[in-house]
């Protein structure tokens, strides 16, 4: 058999949850299309399409509802541990390690069949936020407030991030349509990561734990926060043009653009470009979304480049107000969804995850005592 290095178009799992159409720059959920999910949908709704199948109706949105809101306290003996941590530890990494020990103070910690999962689900799909946001307090010496069990999964997030401030309607919304995109991606490298532990039955905390360090890695889940880097950088319209042309002479990658899969145009990336021009214009900031508009121009002009859901999801964050090294942490608040739904079903139908490797080494050695090498 031949060796596809990174399993490049490798079918490694059979799965009803996510279709990447590449060729045609197409994202669908269960059946429904990106397009339709971000324009009309909300991200709880999202949630419960990839772990259920189906949109739910109106009574068991309001229970989803009420189940996140009533989980996304964190345990004291956690946020206690959260304050003794290096402030300048990474996020991730606090995300990462906080998230391994919820798992001690679950109540279904070592249950394994699937309602226990779905619970397992709910509570860390509420709790993830809180830990970032509280990390990003705890590390700037802000208060930490208690959730409000009515808010959203975006209107949460942003209020705990901002210690009490109620975040206004616009800001929720662009929140909330970026979780919705971000929150499911077939078998990219942090979802493989998590069916790949659950498919030893280890217990879902683990296998989140997993996810989370995987996208940990900057080819995956640190684009965005290399692009607001960039935009900084540049810091004006005006030395965009001389900026990404010196990029492209000295042979340096454009972040938040190409695809592995995708062909033609990310399909995510068109509604986030739509958010960052509404919300640079509600600030009276427009230089954000001006500047990644002629830059995106430029790629395509000089090199065919389409740009990526990273691209403009910077300029969104960083107008919300979100500390650049919190982007990729709200990634994995919003892949949480989708980690969990690959994990339940993985669990459906399991078989261990282990492919063979092509050997390259020499066979025929002697062991040789230590006195004659």
């Amino acid at each position: 058999m031949p060796v596809k290095r990174g399993l490049e178009d490798v079918i490694a799992a059979e799965s009803s949850i996510c279709k990447v159409d590449g060729n045609k720059g197409r994202l669908i959920y269960r059946g429904y299309d990106i397009d339709d999910l971000a324009e009309h949908s909300t991200f709880e709704e999202v949630v419960y399409l990839l772990w259920f199948g189906r949109l739910p109706d109106k009574a068991e949105l309001e229970k989803l509802h009420k189940e996140l809101g009533a989980n996304r306290r964190i345990p004291e003996e956690v946020v206690k541990m959260m304050k003794q941590w290096p402030k300048e530890a990474v996020p991730m990494e606090v995300l990462r390690t906080a998230t391994s020990m919820l798992s001690m103070y679950d109540a279904d910690s070592h249950e394994n069949d699937r309602d226990a999962n779905v619970r397992k689900a709910t509570r860390l799909t509420a709790q993830l936020p809180t830990i970032v946001a509280y990390w990003d307090c705890i590390r700037s010496n802000r208060e930490l407030v208690d959730p409000k069990p009515d808010h959203s999964t975006a209107a949460s997030f942003l209020h705990l991030l901002h210690s009490g401030k109620e975040p206004d309607e616009v800001s929720v919304k662009s929140l909330d349509v970026a979780l919705i995109l971000h929150a499911e991606h077939e078998l990219n490298a942090s979802t493989f990561a998590a069916r790949v532990a659950a498919a030893t039955l280890t217990d879902m905390h683990s296998a989140v734990t997993a996810a989370i360090g995987t996208l940990k890695g900057p080819l995956h889940g640190g684009a965005n926060q290399e692009v607001i880097k960039m935009l900084l950088e540049i810091g004006e319209l005006s030395k965009v043009d001389s900026y990404i042309k010196k990029m492209f002479e000295d042979h340096k990658k454009l972040m938040g653009f190409g695809h592995r899969v995708y062909k033609v145009q990310d399909p995510r990336a068109f509604h986030l470009r739509k958010m960052s021009d509404k919300l640079g214009r509600g600030a009276g900031e427009t230089k954000w979304y001006e500047m990644s508009a002629r830059i995106e121009e430029l790629a395509k002009e000089e090199k065919g480049l389409n740009c990526n859901v990273d691209f403009y999801s910077a300029s969104v964050y960083y107008m919300l107000g979100i500390p650049r090294d919190l982007f990729t942490p709200i990634f994995a608040i919003s892949r949480m969804s989708g980690w969990a739904a690959h994990i339940l079903e993985q669990l459906e139908d399991n078989r261990l995850i282990r492919p063979e490797g092509e050997y390259v080494g020499k066979t025929d050695l002697k062991y040789v005592a230590i006195e004659q090498r």
